[in-house]
Protein backbone atom coordinates (compact mmCIF):
# COMPACT_ATOMS: atom_id res chain seq x y z
CA UNK A 1 0.00 0.00 0.00
CA UNK A 2 2.81 2.63 0.66
CA UNK A 3 3.91 2.32 -3.01
CA UNK A 4 0.44 2.84 -3.95
CA UNK A 5 -0.04 6.16 -1.92
CA UNK A 6 3.62 7.27 -3.01
CA UNK A 7 2.83 6.65 -6.73
CA UNK A 8 -1.53 7.12 -7.03
CA UNK A 9 -2.47 9.47 -4.44
CA UNK A 10 -2.00 13.29 -5.20
CA UNK A 11 0.53 14.66 -2.54
CA UNK A 12 -2.34 16.33 -0.81
CA UNK A 13 -4.55 13.82 -0.04
CA UNK A 14 -1.89 11.93 1.42
CA UNK A 15 -2.52 12.69 4.98
CA UNK A 16 -5.82 11.59 4.29
CA UNK A 17 -4.82 8.44 3.46
CA UNK A 18 -2.54 7.80 6.83
CA UNK A 19 -5.82 9.00 8.98
CA UNK A 20 -7.77 6.26 7.01
CA UNK A 21 -4.85 3.86 8.00
CA UNK A 22 -4.75 4.72 11.24
CA UNK A 23 -7.90 4.43 11.97
CA UNK A 24 -8.57 1.18 10.23
CA UNK A 25 -5.39 -0.38 12.34
CA UNK A 26 -7.43 0.83 15.49
CA UNK A 27 -11.14 -0.30 14.69
CA UNK A 28 -10.10 -3.08 12.37
CA UNK A 29 -7.09 -4.19 13.66
CA UNK A 30 -7.37 -8.05 12.27
CA UNK A 31 -8.10 -6.46 9.12
CA UNK A 32 -5.09 -6.75 6.08
CA UNK A 33 -4.49 -3.72 4.12
CA UNK A 34 -4.66 -5.25 0.52
CA UNK A 35 -5.03 -3.86 -3.30
CA UNK A 36 -7.96 -4.99 -4.78
CA UNK A 37 -9.26 -3.38 -7.71
CA UNK A 38 -6.91 -1.46 -8.44
CA UNK A 39 -7.64 0.29 -5.20
CA UNK A 40 -6.28 0.02 -1.44
CA UNK A 41 -8.56 -2.03 0.88
CA UNK A 42 -8.83 -3.41 3.92
CA UNK A 43 -10.28 -7.08 4.05
CA UNK A 44 -11.67 -9.27 6.89
CA UNK A 45 -13.50 -12.52 6.22
CA UNK A 46 -14.74 -10.07 3.00
CA UNK A 47 -13.62 -6.73 1.72
CA UNK A 48 -14.55 -4.26 4.58
CA UNK A 49 -13.44 -1.25 3.20
CA UNK A 50 -11.85 0.56 -0.11
CA UNK A 51 -10.04 3.99 -1.21
CA UNK A 52 -10.79 5.34 -4.85
CA UNK A 53 -8.58 7.47 -5.81
CA UNK A 54 -9.41 10.87 -8.18
CA UNK A 55 -7.15 14.05 -8.62
CA UNK A 56 -9.93 16.22 -6.13
CA UNK A 57 -10.66 14.16 -3.33
CA UNK A 58 -10.23 10.38 -2.05
CA UNK A 59 -14.01 8.15 -1.67
CA UNK A 60 -13.90 5.84 1.32
CA UNK A 61 -16.77 3.04 0.57
CA UNK A 62 -17.67 0.54 3.19
CA UNK A 63 -18.47 -2.67 1.05
CA UNK A 64 -21.83 -3.01 3.28
CA UNK A 65 -22.60 0.35 4.11
CA UNK A 66 -25.73 0.23 2.94
CA UNK A 67 -26.73 -1.97 6.17
CA UNK A 68 -25.11 0.87 8.47
CA UNK A 69 -26.90 3.29 10.48
CA UNK A 70 -25.66 6.31 9.78
CA UNK A 71 -25.96 8.50 12.44
CA UNK A 72 -23.66 11.20 10.98
CA UNK A 73 -25.67 11.66 7.81
CA UNK A 74 -22.45 11.35 5.96
CA UNK A 75 -22.49 8.34 3.93
CA UNK A 76 -23.32 8.26 0.12
CA UNK A 77 -24.80 6.44 -2.83
CA UNK A 78 -27.33 4.65 -3.55
CA UNK A 79 -26.96 1.10 -4.40
CA UNK A 80 -27.67 -2.22 -2.57
CA UNK A 81 -24.40 -2.88 -0.91
CA UNK A 82 -21.71 -0.08 -1.13
CA UNK A 83 -21.84 3.46 0.74
CA UNK A 84 -19.22 6.24 1.06
CA UNK A 85 -17.63 9.13 1.74
CA UNK A 86 -16.29 11.79 0.10
CA UNK A 87 -12.89 12.96 1.55
CA UNK A 88 -11.22 16.40 0.36
CA UNK A 89 -9.02 17.87 3.05
CA UNK A 90 -7.28 16.19 6.11
CA UNK A 91 -8.56 18.76 8.65
CA UNK A 92 -12.15 18.12 7.19
CA UNK A 93 -11.90 14.29 7.22
CA UNK A 94 -14.53 13.06 10.79
CA UNK A 95 -12.49 10.64 12.42
CA UNK A 96 -15.48 9.95 14.78
CA UNK A 97 -17.95 9.25 12.29
CA UNK A 98 -15.53 6.98 9.90
CA UNK A 99 -14.90 5.03 13.29
CA UNK A 100 -17.89 4.50 13.73
CA UNK A 101 -18.75 2.88 10.21
CA UNK A 102 -15.07 1.25 10.15
CA UNK A 103 -16.65 -0.77 13.64
CA UNK A 104 -20.01 -1.42 12.12
CA UNK A 105 -18.21 -2.92 9.15
CA UNK A 106 -15.86 -5.36 10.83
CA UNK A 107 -19.73 -5.79 13.01
CA UNK A 108 -21.40 -7.03 9.98
CA UNK A 109 -18.13 -8.99 8.41
CA UNK A 110 -18.09 -11.28 11.22
CA UNK A 111 -21.55 -11.90 11.64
Amino acid sequence: MDEFVETKVQPEHREIVETLRTLMKECAPDATEVISRGSPAWQGRKLLAIISVSKTHLTFAFARGAEFEDSFGLLEGVGKTTRHVKLKKPEAVNQEALRDYARQAVRLDQE
